[in-house]
């Protein structure tokens, strides 16, 4: 396989065909090695158009997905970022190059020994992976000028939102199958928030986060 084509392909077949134009991410896609944060049995599927298996259950988000929501977090440099859901750790080596420092927190321990790994291997300081549950934040080391979500979420929690900065963005993918939609969540003001509805999509559910209670009568 001609790797350097099948980044390419990947690129410009499905990932600027989804409205991913920001010149900055593109180039970061081009550079960020996403076959060094794939299992080594699912190399040869590192630029498809598919999620893949990772330990634990879980999963890599597709590219265009990934992409996606790079560009919609609007991470700038001197920004802090939080990650929930550390996965091989790809998207915290993409929020590394477009913010001043990511914390990404990750249930499974497998995947924080992976995250870390894949992160060192490729050379990436900024990027702290810890065991947590992502679904608390990190309260004691808020506010965080970015929050991004590596998978779906029944509902947003409210813990998660308190922890932005005034002017932070939240981006998540939230519903249920078969209808989800990401999300970038604006904080206005202490107790004020605005949603703005991103794109359809479907994505592997993140442990950790309850669905909203249901009452029968």
């Amino acid at each position: 396989m001609n790797v350097e084509q099948a980044r390419f392909n990947m690129i410009e077949q499905q990932i600027r065909p989804w409205d991913v134009l920001d010149a900055g991410v593109l180039s970061l896609l081009a550079m960020v090695r996403r076959e060094d944060f794939v299992p080594p049995a699912y190399k040869a599927l590192a630029f498809i158009d598919s999620e893949i298996p990772l330990p634990a259950g879980q999963a890599m988000l597709t590219p265009r997905v990934e992409a996606r929501l790079l560009q919609e977090t609007h991470a700038q440099r001197h920004e802090r970022v939080l990650e929930v859901g550390a996965g091989s750790g790809f998207m915290a080596a993409l929020l590394s190059h477009r913010a001043q420092s990511v914390i990404s927190l990750e249930i499974h321990p497998e995947l924080v020994q992976m995250a870390t790994d894949n992160l060192r291997r490729t050379g990436i300081s900024n990027v702290s992976v810890r065991q947590a549950d992502g679904a608390l934040g990190l309260p004691g080391e808020s506010a965080f000028d970015a929050i991004v979500l590596s998978g779906s979420v029944a509902v947003v929690p409210q813990v998660l939102l308190n922890q932005l900065k005034v002017g932070g963005r939240l981006i998540a993918i939230v519903g249920n199958e078969p209808v989800m939609q990401a999300v970038r969540i604006t904080r206005l003001g202490e107790q004020s928030f605005q949603t703005v509805e991103l794109f359809d999509t479907v994505a592997p559910r993140l442990q950790g986060f309850d669905a909203p209670t249901r009452f029968t009568f």
